[in-house]
């Protein structure tokens, strides 16, 4: 009853994403593919303030966000997550499965939405594929939620400012694709949302098959006393 209980929030936070990605996702596809004028907005702020000590500052912090990094954190994420030492094998797979399949729905999503990214003259870093919704932003996003849990998980009081630092790399990590000019911000929007709502289904599916949760009505009867003789 209680993991079913805890569910719930989940699967709400799961719709809820899913509606407000649905919704940005169709009005990128009315408009064509173009950018938002906050977009464009943003771009330009970003190339007029460009020097070169945060420019390095933002191409360390976009490495971060792909590649073994995310899942060398996924890695640690279910193993501060397990609660016993049988359960780090489960809690592990767990965790990079979880991030391994956002990334593959956000790939296809982003081949069906097919996005130009920004004009190129404005990179100033390598990128691949569409731009909607971006894949650093997402991975990133969904790394952090994962870490963040589970620092909660093991220590609720004393990780509260440690969960907070790591979503602010994953918020950090967004934010440098738009400021080195190969995504536009509603991109990463669009990220996060796709990892809010995809940490969310992970979330419910974690709660609904943790250990010891029982289907509603099924609570077992005290076993009744022995008949006198």
């Amino acid at each position: 009853m209680r993991g079913v209980a805890a569910a719930r929030p989940a699967l709400w936070t799961a719709a809820g994403g899913v509606v407000a990605l649905g919704l940005l996702t169709l009005t990128v596809t009315g408009r064509g593919g173009a950018p938002f004028s906050a977009d464009v907005d943003l771009l330009r702020w970003a190339t007029e303030h460009r020097p070169s000590a945060a420019v390095a500052m933002a191409r360390a912090v976009t490495f971060t966000g792909t590649g073994v990094v995310p899942y060398a954190l996924a890695v640690l994420a279910g193993l501060l997550a397990a609660r016993t030492p049988r359960r780090r094998a489960p809690s592990v797979a767990a965790a990079v499965g979880c991030l391994a399949a956002g990334q593959a729905l956000r790939y296809g999503l982003m081949t069906l939405e097919a996005r130009p990214r920004p004009p190129r003259q404005d990179w100033l870093t390598q990128a691949s594929g569409w731009s909607f919704p971006s894949g650093h932003a997402t991975t990133s996003a969904i790394t952090a939620g994962l870490l963040a849990v589970a620092v909660l998980v093991r220590v609720p009081r004393a990780g509260a400012a440690l969960a907070a630092a790591v979503v602010g790399w994953g918020v950090l990590v967004g934010l440098t694709r738009v400021y080195l000019g190969v995504h536009w911000f509603s991109d990463v929007l669009g990220g996060w949302l796709f990892a809010l709502s995809w940490l969310s289904l992970c979330g419910y599916a974690a709660a609904r098959l943790a250990p010891g949760t029982r289907k509603a009505g099924a609570v077992r009867s005290p076993p009744s006393p022995p008949s006198p003789r």
